[in-house]
C-alpha cells in the first residue's frame, strides 16, 4: 500500500503543470512601474501573493509601448515611466524568478505582442521609426492609421506583416533564451485591434490570395457603413464578410503555431499560453479564435463560416486564462436594470444583455468552446468592482468555482483599494 501511495504521488508530479490549476496574480509593467521598481517590495508581494493561496504570478515586461523591462538585443528598454526612473540594470523578471520560487511560485512573463505605441501618451515604436507596422482601420470617417485615433490607447500594430510578426518572435526567442528558469511565457493581445482592422494594402493582397480571387470592391465588399434613424453609423456586412473574418483567424493562428514552436525550440518545457478576453460570441471582432478546433462555431453564430473552426487554437496552448470582465456575476444579474453596461471598455465588448456579459456567463461559455484543449483560469479586472468589495468577493468565488483557477489583474487595483483581506476571504471561503 506504501508503494502504490509513493507511485501516486510520483504520478502527480509528473503531470505536466498545465494539467494543474492555479490561481495567477498579473503584475502590470506600467502600472507598478515604481512600486516593482525595488526588490523589497517585489519580495514583499510575491511572499504575501504565496500566503494568499496563489500559485502563480505573471511578470509584464513588454507593455503596449513596444519597450520592455530588461536589457534587450531587440527592443528598446523601458527605463523611466511617468517620471520614475530605473536603472537600466535592475532586471525585475530575474529578480521575481529568483524571489518567487524561493516562494513556491511560478513565475511567468507576459509580453503585449501586436501593439507597439501608447496613444494617449504619443509613445512607442509606432512612434519612433515604425509607424509603417500600425493598423490602419476602416472607420465610418474612412481608412485611417490607429495612431491618430487618440480615443484608442493601444496604437496595435498589423498581425499579418512579416516584419512586425518577426520582431515579436524575436523578442519572444530572446526572453525564453534569456530566462531558462522561467516557468511560462503568457502572450497578450495576439489580434487584431478591431473589427476595423487591418485594412492596408498588404492586407488586401493577402486576402485576395486566401481567396484565390480579386476582390472587386474593398473595402466595401467586406462591410459597409450606412446611418440608422438616430444618426448613429452601423456596420452593413458585405458579400466578403464571413470569409474576411475566416481570413484574418487564420493570420491569428498563424502566429500562435509559429510562436509556439520557437518558445519549445528554446526551452522545451517551459509553459506557453495566452491571455484573451471571455466573450466569445463578440471575439471574432479581433480575429482570435480561442476555442478548440474542435469547437464548431457556425452552428451557433451566423457570422462564423464552416471553415472558422480550423483555426482555434487553445490547442496550441499550455496555460490559458480569459478575462471574464463583468461587474454582473451571474446571469441574472445582467437582465437588471442595473447592469453596468457603461463598464465594457476592452475590444469587441458590446451593449446587450446576453447571459455571457457576466462573470457565470462568460465562464460558462469560455469551458465550453476550450473543451478538454487546455484549462480555463477565469480572470478578474478588479477596477470594475471599485467601492464594491461584495460583488469583487461573489466574482472571486464564481471565477474558482466555474473555471479552472483564478487570475487577478491585476496587483495595484488590490494595493490600491486596500483589498488584501477581501481577496484572501474570498478565496478562503470559496
Amino acid at each position: 500500500m506504501k508503494a502504490l501511495t509513493v507511485y501516486f504521488f510520483l504520478f502527480l508530479a509528473a503531470l505536466p503543470l498545465h494539467a494543474q490549476k492555479g490561481n495567477i496574480m498579473w503584475i502590470d509593467a506600467t502600472a507598478n512601474f515604481e512600486r516593482m521598481s525595488m526588490p523589497d517590495s517585489v519580495i514583499y508581494y510575491l511572499n504575501l501573493c504565496k500566503e494568499l493561496g496563489f500559485t502563480d504570478v505573471v511578470i509584464d515586461i513588454k507593455p503596449i509601448t513596444g519597450e520592455v523591462l530588461y536589457k534587450s538585443k531587440t527592443a528598446p528598454q523601458m527605463k523611466e515611466w511617468q517620471g520614475f526612473k530605473r536603472s537600466p540594470d535592475y532586471d525585475l523578471l530575474a529578480l521575481c524568478i529568483e524571489e518567487g520560487h524561493k516562494a513556491g511560485l511560478r513565475v511567468h512573463a507576459s509580453l503585449n505582442v501586436f501593439v507597439a505605441g501608447h496613444n494617449f501618451f504619443d509613445r512607442g515604436l509606432v512612434y519612433t521609426g515604425k509607424d509603417h507596422w500600425q493598423s490602419v482601420n476602416y472607420t465610418d470617417s474612412g481608412l485611417v492609421p490607429i495612431s491618430k485615433l487618440k480615443h484608442k490607447y493601444s496604437a496595435m500594430t498589423n498581425p499579418l506583416l512579416e516584419e512586425v510578426r518577426s520582431h515579436e518572435l524575436n523578442v519572444i526567442h530572446e526572453v525564453v533564451a534569456l530566462y531558462p528558469n522561467l516557468d511560462g511565457i503568457l502572450l497578450d493581445r495576439v489580434r487584431y485591434d478591431g473589427i476595423e482592422a487591418d485594412f492596408s494594402n498588404i492586407s488586401r493582397t493577402s486576402f485576395e490570395s486566401f481567396l484565390g480571387a480579386t476582390v472587386e470592391n474593398f473595402p466595401a465588399d467586406i462591410y459597409t457603413y450606412r446611418k440608422d434613424e438616430s444618426g448613429k453609423s452601423i456596420r452593413v456586412p458585405g458579400k466578403l464578410y464571413k470569409q474576411w473574418l475566416e481570413w484574418r483567424a487564420s493570420v491569428i493562428w498563424s502566429f500562435f503555431r509559429e510562436a509556439r514552436e520557437e518558445v519549445k525550440k528554446v526551452n522545451p518545457g517551459i509553459l506557453f499560453g495566452t491571455y484573451t478576453g471571455a466573450w466569445y460570441p463578440l471575439y471574432y471582432e479581433v480575429g482570435a479564435n480561442w476555442a478548440s478546433d474542435t469547437y464548431d462555431p457556425s452552428l451557433e453564430y451566423d457570422w462564423a463560416s464552416a471553415g472558422y473552426k480550423k483555426y482555434g487554437y487553445a490547442g496550441l496552448l499550455d496555460i490559458y486564462t480569459t478575462g471574464c470582465y463583468f461587474f454582473e456575476v451571474t446571469m441574472e444579474e445582467v437582465e437588471s436594470n442595473n447592469a453596468r453596461i457603461s463598464q465594457r471598455t476592452e475590444a469587441a465588448m458590446g451593449t446587450t444583455r446576453e447571459y455571457w456579459y457576466s462573470v457565470e456567463g462568460s465562464a460558462k461559455i469560455a469551458m465550453e468552446v476550450i473543451g478538454e484543449a487546455v484549462p480555463v483560469i477565469g480572470g478578474l479586472y478588479v477596477e470594475q468592482y471599485k467601492n464594491h468589495p461584495e460583488q469583487f468577493t461573489k466574482a472571486v468565488q464564481m471565477c474558482l468555482k466555474k473555471t479552472d483557477g483564478l487570475m487577478i489583474f491585476d496587483l495595484v487595483h488590490i494595493v490600491n483599494y486596500g483589498w488584501w483581506a477581501v481577496l484572501q476571504n474570498a478565496m478562503i471561503s470559496n
